[in-house]
Protein backbone atom coordinates (compact mmCIF):
# COMPACT_ATOMS: atom_id res chain seq x y z
CA UNK A 1 0.00 0.00 0.00
CA UNK A 2 2.80 2.33 0.76
CA UNK A 3 4.46 1.72 -2.63
CA UNK A 4 1.46 2.71 -4.59
CA UNK A 5 1.09 6.19 -3.18
CA UNK A 6 4.81 6.66 -3.75
CA UNK A 7 4.48 5.52 -7.27
CA UNK A 8 1.49 7.71 -7.69
CA UNK A 9 3.43 10.58 -6.19
CA UNK A 10 6.42 10.02 -8.46
CA UNK A 11 4.21 9.77 -11.43
CA UNK A 12 2.55 12.98 -10.46
CA UNK A 13 5.92 14.63 -9.87
CA UNK A 14 7.16 13.50 -13.18
CA UNK A 15 4.04 14.67 -14.81
CA UNK A 16 4.34 18.05 -13.04
CA UNK A 17 7.94 18.46 -14.06
CA UNK A 18 7.12 17.78 -17.57
CA UNK A 19 4.30 20.20 -17.37
CA UNK A 20 6.42 23.02 -15.98
CA UNK A 21 9.13 22.50 -18.65
CA UNK A 22 11.98 21.98 -16.14
CA UNK A 23 14.48 19.25 -16.97
CA UNK A 24 16.28 17.06 -14.52
CA UNK A 25 19.62 18.81 -15.29
CA UNK A 26 18.27 22.22 -14.39
CA UNK A 27 16.85 20.74 -11.20
CA UNK A 28 20.29 19.49 -10.24
CA UNK A 29 21.94 22.91 -10.92
CA UNK A 30 19.41 24.69 -8.83
CA UNK A 31 19.88 22.20 -6.03
CA UNK A 32 23.65 22.80 -6.09
CA UNK A 33 23.27 26.57 -6.09
CA UNK A 34 20.94 26.35 -3.15
CA UNK A 35 23.31 24.05 -1.35
CA UNK A 36 26.25 26.49 -1.97
CA UNK A 37 24.21 29.43 -0.73
CA UNK A 38 22.88 27.55 2.25
CA UNK A 39 26.02 25.75 3.32
CA UNK A 40 29.08 27.04 1.24
CA UNK A 41 29.13 30.85 1.76
CA UNK A 42 31.03 32.15 4.72
CA UNK A 43 29.21 33.48 7.62
CA UNK A 44 28.33 37.19 7.68
CA UNK A 45 30.90 37.70 10.44
CA UNK A 46 33.73 36.64 8.11
CA UNK A 47 32.77 39.25 5.55
CA UNK A 48 32.81 41.88 8.20
CA UNK A 49 36.26 40.89 9.47
CA UNK A 50 37.79 40.96 5.99
CA UNK A 51 36.24 44.31 5.13
CA UNK A 52 37.44 45.85 8.38
CA UNK A 53 40.96 44.65 7.59
CA UNK A 54 41.16 45.49 3.87
CA UNK A 55 39.67 48.96 3.92
CA UNK A 56 42.20 50.54 6.33
CA UNK A 57 45.11 49.10 4.37
CA UNK A 58 43.76 50.45 1.08
CA UNK A 59 43.11 53.78 2.76
CA UNK A 60 46.73 53.93 3.94
CA UNK A 61 48.05 53.05 0.44
CA UNK A 62 46.05 55.75 -1.26
CA UNK A 63 46.76 58.22 1.51
CA UNK A 64 50.48 57.70 0.87
CA UNK A 65 49.94 58.14 -2.86
CA UNK A 66 48.11 61.42 -2.44
CA UNK A 67 50.54 62.57 0.22
CA UNK A 68 53.46 61.90 -2.17
CA UNK A 69 51.72 63.87 -4.92
CA UNK A 70 50.97 66.71 -2.56
CA UNK A 71 54.18 66.92 -0.55
CA UNK A 72 57.01 65.68 -2.89
CA UNK A 73 59.07 68.61 -4.34
CA UNK A 74 59.05 69.22 -8.06
CA UNK A 75 62.11 68.09 -10.00
CA UNK A 76 62.96 69.02 -13.60
CA UNK A 77 65.30 66.95 -15.79
CA UNK A 78 67.58 68.53 -18.36
CA UNK A 79 69.20 66.29 -21.00
CA UNK A 80 72.02 66.57 -23.48
CA UNK A 81 73.74 64.26 -25.98
CA UNK A 82 77.49 63.97 -26.52
CA UNK A 83 79.06 62.31 -29.56
CA UNK A 84 82.55 60.97 -30.16
CA UNK A 85 83.85 60.98 -33.76
CA UNK A 86 85.10 57.52 -34.63
CA UNK A 87 87.78 58.09 -37.29
CA UNK A 88 91.52 58.48 -36.72
CA UNK A 89 93.97 60.75 -38.49
CA UNK A 90 97.50 60.35 -39.84
CA UNK A 91 100.33 62.50 -41.10
CA UNK A 92 103.87 62.22 -42.39
CA UNK A 93 106.74 64.70 -42.58
CA UNK A 94 109.72 64.15 -44.88
CA UNK A 95 112.85 66.28 -44.61
CA UNK A 96 115.18 65.83 -47.58
CA UNK A 97 118.61 64.48 -46.64
CA UNK A 98 117.69 64.75 -42.95
CA UNK A 99 115.00 62.33 -41.88
CA UNK A 100 111.37 61.41 -41.75
CA UNK A 101 108.66 61.55 -39.09
CA UNK A 102 105.18 60.18 -39.24
CA UNK A 103 102.23 60.32 -36.87
CA UNK A 104 99.26 57.96 -37.00
CA UNK A 105 96.28 58.11 -34.67
CA UNK A 106 94.04 55.07 -34.74
CA UNK A 107 90.32 55.26 -34.25
CA UNK A 108 89.26 55.48 -30.63
CA UNK A 109 86.92 52.56 -31.21
CA UNK A 110 89.44 50.26 -32.92
CA UNK A 111 90.26 48.44 -29.68
CA UNK A 112 87.91 45.67 -28.59
CA UNK A 113 89.04 45.81 -24.96
CA UNK A 114 88.77 49.57 -24.37
CA UNK A 115 85.80 51.85 -24.91
CA UNK A 116 86.19 55.64 -24.81
CA UNK A 117 82.48 56.03 -24.10
CA UNK A 118 82.87 53.98 -20.91
CA UNK A 119 85.89 56.10 -19.94
CA UNK A 120 83.96 59.31 -20.52
CA UNK A 121 80.99 57.92 -18.59
CA UNK A 122 83.27 57.47 -15.59
CA UNK A 123 84.77 60.94 -16.05
CA UNK A 124 81.32 62.52 -16.16
CA UNK A 125 80.41 61.00 -12.79
CA UNK A 126 83.84 61.51 -11.16
CA UNK A 127 83.97 63.51 -7.93
CA UNK A 128 86.47 65.99 -9.35
CA UNK A 129 84.19 66.68 -12.31
CA UNK A 130 81.12 67.13 -10.10
CA UNK A 131 83.04 69.35 -7.66
CA UNK A 132 84.38 71.54 -10.46
CA UNK A 133 80.86 71.80 -11.92
CA UNK A 134 79.59 72.97 -8.51
CA UNK A 135 82.34 75.61 -8.43
CA UNK A 136 81.34 76.81 -11.89
CA UNK A 137 77.71 76.95 -10.78
CA UNK A 138 78.57 78.58 -7.44
CA UNK A 139 77.05 75.84 -5.29
CA UNK A 140 78.75 74.45 -2.16
CA UNK A 141 80.07 70.90 -2.16
CA UNK A 142 79.56 68.95 -5.35
CA UNK A 143 76.65 68.20 -7.62
CA UNK A 144 74.66 65.00 -7.49
CA UNK A 145 75.85 62.36 -9.99
CA UNK A 146 74.08 62.63 -13.35
CA UNK A 147 72.16 59.91 -15.11
CA UNK A 148 74.27 58.58 -17.99
CA UNK A 149 73.16 56.19 -20.69
CA UNK A 150 75.29 54.77 -23.50
CA UNK A 151 73.41 54.03 -26.68
CA UNK A 152 74.38 50.62 -28.04
CA UNK A 153 76.10 50.43 -31.45
CA UNK A 154 76.64 54.20 -31.47
CA UNK A 155 79.12 56.78 -30.20
CA UNK A 156 76.42 58.69 -28.33
CA UNK A 157 76.37 59.45 -24.60
CA UNK A 158 73.04 60.58 -23.13
CA UNK A 159 73.44 62.66 -19.96
CA UNK A 160 70.64 64.04 -17.80
CA UNK A 161 70.53 65.93 -14.48
CA UNK A 162 67.73 67.04 -12.15
CA UNK A 163 67.04 70.46 -10.70
CA UNK A 164 64.36 72.23 -8.67
CA UNK A 165 63.57 74.53 -11.61
CA UNK A 166 63.94 74.14 -15.38
CA UNK A 167 66.60 76.84 -15.51
CA UNK A 168 68.52 75.35 -12.60
CA UNK A 169 68.50 71.89 -14.14
CA UNK A 170 69.75 73.29 -17.44
CA UNK A 171 72.44 75.33 -15.67
CA UNK A 172 73.61 72.30 -13.70
CA UNK A 173 73.96 70.19 -16.82
CA UNK A 174 75.72 72.95 -18.70
CA UNK A 175 78.15 73.39 -15.76
CA UNK A 176 78.76 69.64 -15.81
CA UNK A 177 79.50 69.79 -19.54
CA UNK A 178 81.97 72.66 -19.06
CA UNK A 179 83.63 70.89 -16.15
CA UNK A 180 83.91 67.68 -18.18
CA UNK A 181 85.51 69.46 -21.15
CA UNK A 182 87.92 71.33 -18.85
CA UNK A 183 88.94 68.07 -17.19
CA UNK A 184 89.61 66.60 -20.66
CA UNK A 185 91.75 69.63 -21.53
CA UNK A 186 93.70 69.24 -18.29
CA UNK A 187 94.29 65.55 -18.98
CA UNK A 188 95.38 66.26 -22.56
CA UNK A 189 97.74 69.04 -21.47
CA UNK A 190 99.20 66.83 -18.79
CA UNK A 191 99.71 64.01 -21.28
CA UNK A 192 101.33 66.37 -23.80
CA UNK A 193 103.67 67.85 -21.20
CA UNK A 194 104.77 64.44 -19.97
CA UNK A 195 105.25 63.15 -23.50
CA UNK A 196 107.18 66.29 -24.42
CA UNK A 197 109.38 65.95 -21.33
CA UNK A 198 110.17 62.34 -22.24
CA UNK A 199 110.81 63.29 -25.87
CA UNK A 200 113.08 66.16 -24.89
CA UNK A 201 115.04 63.89 -22.58
CA UNK A 202 115.47 61.43 -25.41
CA UNK A 203 116.29 64.30 -27.76
CA UNK A 204 119.05 65.50 -25.43
CA UNK A 205 120.58 62.02 -25.49
CA UNK A 206 120.33 61.88 -29.29
CA UNK A 207 121.87 65.34 -29.57
CA UNK A 208 124.80 64.24 -27.42
CA UNK A 209 125.35 61.22 -29.65
CA UNK A 210 125.16 63.39 -32.79
CA UNK A 211 127.68 65.86 -31.32
CA UNK A 212 130.06 63.05 -30.38
CA UNK A 213 129.77 61.57 -33.88
CA UNK A 214 130.51 64.96 -35.43
CA UNK A 215 133.51 65.55 -33.17
CA UNK A 216 134.93 62.11 -34.02
CA UNK A 217 134.50 62.88 -37.71
CA UNK A 218 136.16 66.29 -37.47
CA UNK A 219 139.05 64.89 -35.46
CA UNK A 220 139.62 62.14 -38.01
CA UNK A 221 139.41 64.60 -40.91
CA UNK A 222 141.95 66.86 -39.25
CA UNK A 223 144.39 64.01 -38.55
CA UNK A 224 144.12 62.25 -41.90
CA UNK A 225 143.53 65.19 -44.20
CA UNK A 226 140.71 63.22 -45.83
CA UNK A 227 137.55 65.29 -45.55
CA UNK A 228 135.04 63.61 -47.85
CA UNK A 229 134.60 60.44 -49.84
CA UNK A 230 134.67 62.61 -52.96
CA UNK A 231 138.22 63.53 -52.03
CA UNK A 232 139.13 59.83 -51.75
CA UNK A 233 137.47 59.11 -55.08
CA UNK A 234 139.33 62.02 -56.65
CA UNK A 235 142.65 60.64 -55.37
CA UNK A 236 141.88 57.22 -56.79
CA UNK A 237 140.84 58.88 -60.02
CA UNK A 238 144.13 60.80 -60.06
CA UNK A 239 146.04 57.49 -59.98
CA UNK A 240 143.98 56.19 -62.89
CA UNK A 241 144.54 59.43 -64.78
CA UNK A 242 148.30 59.26 -64.13
CA UNK A 243 148.41 55.73 -65.49
CA UNK A 244 146.53 56.81 -68.59
CA UNK A 245 148.86 59.80 -68.90
CA UNK A 246 151.88 57.49 -68.59
CA UNK A 247 150.63 55.40 -71.50
CA UNK A 248 150.08 58.54 -73.56
CA UNK A 249 153.56 59.84 -72.77
CA UNK A 250 155.16 56.54 -73.69
CA UNK A 251 153.46 56.69 -77.05
CA UNK A 252 154.49 60.31 -77.43
CA UNK A 253 158.14 59.50 -76.60
CA UNK A 254 158.20 56.64 -79.06
CA UNK A 255 156.79 58.91 -81.68
CA UNK A 256 159.42 61.58 -80.90
CA UNK A 257 162.28 59.09 -81.02
CA UNK A 258 161.12 57.80 -84.38
CA UNK A 259 160.73 61.36 -85.72
CA UNK A 260 164.22 62.37 -84.53
CA UNK A 261 165.81 59.31 -86.06
CA UNK A 262 164.11 59.95 -89.37
CA UNK A 263 165.02 63.65 -89.50
CA UNK A 264 168.60 62.99 -88.41
CA UNK A 265 168.93 60.42 -91.20
CA UNK A 266 167.62 62.91 -93.76
CA UNK A 267 169.98 65.67 -92.55
CA UNK A 268 172.86 63.24 -91.99
CA UNK A 269 173.59 64.86 -88.68
CA UNK A 270 172.84 64.47 -85.04
CA UNK A 271 170.52 66.37 -82.79
CA UNK A 272 173.51 67.99 -81.09
CA UNK A 273 174.79 69.33 -84.38
CA UNK A 274 171.31 70.55 -85.22
CA UNK A 275 171.29 72.43 -81.94
CA UNK A 276 174.58 74.07 -82.87
CA UNK A 277 173.08 74.93 -86.21
CA UNK A 278 170.33 76.77 -84.41
CA UNK A 279 173.01 78.63 -82.45
CA UNK A 280 174.47 79.76 -85.72
CA UNK A 281 171.00 80.56 -86.95
CA UNK A 282 170.41 82.89 -84.08
CA UNK A 283 173.80 84.68 -84.40
CA UNK A 284 173.34 87.98 -86.32
CA UNK A 285 176.97 88.23 -87.54
CA UNK A 286 177.07 84.68 -88.80
CA UNK A 287 173.73 85.14 -90.50
CA UNK A 288 174.99 88.36 -92.08
CA UNK A 289 178.07 86.57 -93.38
CA UNK A 290 175.91 83.76 -94.70
CA UNK A 291 173.64 86.23 -96.43
CA UNK A 292 176.62 88.02 -98.02
CA UNK A 293 178.22 84.73 -98.91
CA UNK A 294 174.97 83.53 -100.48
CA UNK A 295 174.61 86.74 -102.47
CA UNK A 296 178.20 86.69 -103.71
CA UNK A 297 177.99 82.98 -104.40
CA UNK A 298 174.89 83.58 -106.52
CA UNK A 299 176.57 86.40 -108.45
CA UNK A 300 179.68 84.30 -108.96
CA UNK A 301 177.60 81.41 -110.29
CA UNK A 302 175.75 83.62 -112.72
CA UNK A 303 178.91 85.42 -113.87
CA UNK A 304 180.90 82.22 -114.31
CA UNK A 305 178.10 80.81 -116.38
CA UNK A 306 178.15 83.74 -118.80
CA UNK A 307 181.60 85.29 -118.64
CA UNK A 308 183.90 82.40 -117.92
CA UNK A 309 186.29 81.63 -115.06
CA UNK A 310 189.06 84.06 -116.22
CA UNK A 311 186.88 87.09 -116.44
CA UNK A 312 187.82 89.89 -114.04
CA UNK A 313 184.36 90.10 -112.45
CA UNK A 314 184.30 86.38 -111.95
CA UNK A 315 187.73 86.48 -110.34
CA UNK A 316 186.74 89.33 -108.05
CA UNK A 317 183.55 87.53 -107.05
CA UNK A 318 185.54 84.34 -106.42
CA UNK A 319 187.99 86.19 -104.21
CA UNK A 320 185.19 87.90 -102.31
CA UNK A 321 183.40 84.58 -101.99
CA UNK A 322 186.50 82.93 -100.54
CA UNK A 323 187.02 85.76 -98.05
CA UNK A 324 183.41 85.58 -96.88
CA UNK A 325 183.66 81.82 -96.64
CA UNK A 326 186.73 82.04 -94.48
CA UNK A 327 185.19 84.71 -92.23
CA UNK A 328 182.04 82.66 -91.93
CA UNK A 329 183.98 79.53 -90.95
CA UNK A 330 186.03 81.45 -88.41
CA UNK A 331 182.89 82.92 -86.88
CA UNK A 332 181.18 79.53 -86.87
CA UNK A 333 184.20 77.84 -85.22
CA UNK A 334 184.21 80.52 -82.55
CA UNK A 335 180.53 79.94 -81.83
CA UNK A 336 180.33 76.15 -82.01
CA UNK A 337 183.84 74.72 -82.18
CA UNK A 338 182.82 72.54 -85.11
CA UNK A 339 185.06 71.50 -87.95
CA UNK A 340 184.96 73.18 -91.33
CA UNK A 341 183.23 70.25 -93.02
CA UNK A 342 180.34 70.34 -90.60
CA UNK A 343 180.12 74.12 -90.71
CA UNK A 344 179.95 74.04 -94.48
CA UNK A 345 176.87 71.86 -94.28
CA UNK A 346 175.14 74.47 -92.13
CA UNK A 347 175.65 77.04 -94.84
CA UNK A 348 172.89 75.21 -96.70
CA UNK A 349 170.40 76.34 -94.04
CA UNK A 350 170.41 79.79 -95.53
CA UNK A 351 170.62 78.67 -99.12
CA UNK A 352 167.76 76.03 -98.75
CA UNK A 353 164.47 76.74 -97.02
CA UNK A 354 163.56 73.06 -97.02
CA UNK A 355 166.63 72.01 -95.07
CA UNK A 356 166.08 74.86 -92.65
CA UNK A 357 162.57 73.62 -91.88
CA UNK A 358 163.89 70.09 -91.44
CA UNK A 359 166.50 71.30 -88.97
CA UNK A 360 163.77 73.13 -87.09
CA UNK A 361 161.57 70.02 -87.04
CA UNK A 362 164.47 67.97 -85.74
CA UNK A 363 165.10 70.44 -82.93
CA UNK A 364 161.38 70.66 -82.11
CA UNK A 365 161.07 66.88 -82.12
CA UNK A 366 164.03 66.61 -79.78
CA UNK A 367 162.59 69.25 -77.49
CA UNK A 368 159.19 67.57 -77.44
CA UNK A 369 160.78 64.22 -76.76
CA UNK A 370 162.78 65.68 -73.89
CA UNK A 371 159.66 67.35 -72.50
CA UNK A 372 157.75 64.08 -72.79
CA UNK A 373 160.55 62.32 -70.94
CA UNK A 374 160.40 64.89 -68.18
CA UNK A 375 156.63 64.61 -67.96
CA UNK A 376 156.92 60.83 -67.85
CA UNK A 377 159.41 60.99 -65.00
CA UNK A 378 157.16 63.38 -63.06
CA UNK A 379 154.10 61.25 -63.77
CA UNK A 380 155.87 58.13 -62.53
CA UNK A 381 157.06 59.99 -59.44
CA UNK A 382 153.48 61.04 -58.66
CA UNK A 383 152.23 57.52 -59.32
CA UNK A 384 154.81 56.13 -56.90
CA UNK A 385 153.78 58.67 -54.28
CA UNK A 386 150.07 57.95 -54.62
CA UNK A 387 150.59 54.19 -54.87
CA UNK A 388 152.76 54.23 -51.77
CA UNK A 389 149.85 55.79 -49.77
CA UNK A 390 147.12 53.73 -51.47
CA UNK A 391 146.72 51.15 -48.68
CA UNK A 392 146.68 53.81 -45.99
CA UNK A 393 144.25 55.86 -48.07
CA UNK A 394 141.84 52.92 -48.40
CA UNK A 395 141.97 52.33 -44.65
CA UNK A 396 141.29 56.01 -44.01
CA UNK A 397 138.43 55.99 -46.52
CA UNK A 398 136.80 53.03 -44.77
CA UNK A 399 137.11 54.79 -41.42
CA UNK A 400 135.78 58.02 -42.93
CA UNK A 401 132.82 56.19 -44.47
CA UNK A 402 132.00 54.63 -41.10
CA UNK A 403 132.20 57.99 -39.32
CA UNK A 404 130.12 59.72 -41.99
CA UNK A 405 127.48 57.01 -41.78
CA UNK A 406 127.41 57.26 -37.98
CA UNK A 407 127.03 61.03 -38.22
CA UNK A 408 124.22 60.79 -40.80
CA UNK A 409 122.38 58.20 -38.74
CA UNK A 410 122.73 60.27 -35.57
CA UNK A 411 121.54 63.43 -37.35
CA UNK A 412 118.67 61.59 -39.05
CA UNK A 413 117.49 60.09 -35.77
CA UNK A 414 117.75 63.44 -34.01
CA UNK A 415 115.93 65.23 -36.84
CA UNK A 416 113.20 62.58 -36.85
CA UNK A 417 112.85 62.97 -33.09
CA UNK A 418 112.53 66.74 -33.52
CA UNK A 419 109.91 66.31 -36.22
CA UNK A 420 108.08 63.73 -34.11
CA UNK A 421 108.11 66.15 -31.19
CA UNK A 422 106.24 68.64 -33.36
CA UNK A 423 103.90 66.13 -34.99
CA UNK A 424 102.89 64.73 -31.60
CA UNK A 425 101.54 68.17 -30.74
CA UNK A 426 99.47 68.23 -33.91
CA UNK A 427 96.88 65.75 -32.56
CA UNK A 428 95.90 66.32 -28.91
CA UNK A 429 93.08 63.74 -29.18
CA UNK A 430 95.23 60.61 -29.51
CA UNK A 431 94.58 59.32 -25.98
CA UNK A 432 91.43 61.31 -25.18
CA UNK A 433 89.25 61.39 -28.31
CA UNK A 434 87.44 64.48 -29.44
CA UNK A 435 83.96 64.88 -27.92
CA UNK A 436 81.27 67.11 -29.37
CA UNK A 437 77.98 68.33 -28.01
CA UNK A 438 75.36 66.84 -30.31
CA UNK A 439 72.44 68.23 -28.28
CA UNK A 440 72.94 71.10 -25.84
CA UNK A 441 71.41 70.92 -22.35
CA UNK A 442 67.65 71.19 -22.79
CA UNK A 443 65.23 73.43 -20.89
CA UNK A 444 62.57 71.07 -19.46
CA UNK A 445 58.96 72.07 -20.07
CA UNK A 446 57.35 69.80 -17.42
CA UNK A 447 58.55 68.35 -14.12
CA UNK A 448 60.02 64.89 -14.26
CA UNK A 449 58.94 64.10 -10.69
CA UNK A 450 56.61 63.57 -8.92
CA UNK A 451 54.77 61.79 -11.73
CA UNK A 452 50.99 61.57 -11.24
CA UNK A 453 50.68 58.62 -13.59
CA UNK A 454 53.44 56.72 -11.85
CA UNK A 455 51.96 57.48 -8.42
CA UNK A 456 48.47 56.33 -9.48
CA UNK A 457 49.91 53.24 -11.14
CA UNK A 458 51.77 52.49 -7.91
CA UNK A 459 48.61 52.93 -5.88
CA UNK A 460 46.66 50.64 -8.18
CA UNK A 461 49.43 48.03 -8.10
CA UNK A 462 49.59 48.18 -4.28
CA UNK A 463 45.81 47.85 -4.05
CA UNK A 464 45.89 44.81 -6.33
CA UNK A 465 48.60 43.21 -4.22
CA UNK A 466 46.49 43.78 -1.07
CA UNK A 467 43.34 42.33 -2.65
CA UNK A 468 45.21 39.36 -4.06
CA UNK A 469 46.74 38.71 -0.66
CA UNK A 470 43.42 38.74 1.13
CA UNK A 471 41.87 36.62 -1.63
CA UNK A 472 44.54 34.02 -0.96
CA UNK A 473 43.60 34.14 2.71
CA UNK A 474 39.90 33.82 1.80
CA UNK A 475 40.49 30.73 -0.30
CA UNK A 476 43.07 29.10 1.90
CA UNK A 477 40.79 26.19 2.95
CA UNK A 478 39.88 25.06 -0.58
CA UNK A 479 43.45 25.54 -1.66
CA UNK A 480 44.72 23.45 1.22
CA UNK A 481 42.20 20.75 0.43
CA UNK A 482 43.37 20.70 -3.16
CA UNK A 483 47.01 20.65 -2.12
CA UNK A 484 46.73 17.99 0.58
CA UNK A 485 46.13 14.34 -0.48
CA UNK A 486 42.70 12.92 0.19
CA UNK A 487 42.52 10.31 2.92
Amino acid sequence: MNNKPDATTNDNATTNTNDNGISKMENRILLRIWHFIRYGLPSPGRYKRYLLTILPILAIVWALVFAYLAVAPLNYKSSMTLILPGSGIGGSLNLESIGQASAQTSSAFSSTSLSPTENYKRLLSADSTLQRAAEILGEPGQLAPPTIKLVDQTNLILVSMNGPTPEHAQARLDALRQSFLECLDILRDDEQSKREAADREQLASLETKAREAQLDLLEFQGDSGLATMAQFNSRIQIVDELRARERELLVEIEHGVAAKARLAKVLKTSVENASLALVLKTDPMFQSLIDQYASVHTQWTEASATLGDRHMNVAELRAERSALRKAMLVRGRDLTGLEEKILLRFVDISTSDGRERIFEQLIVADGESAAAQARLLETRRQMDEYSKNAHELVTQAAKLSELLRAQRVAEAVMSSALARLDTNKADPFSSYPLVQTFESPSLPQAPSSPSTMLALAGGVAASLFVLVGFLMLWLRQPLLQLALPKS
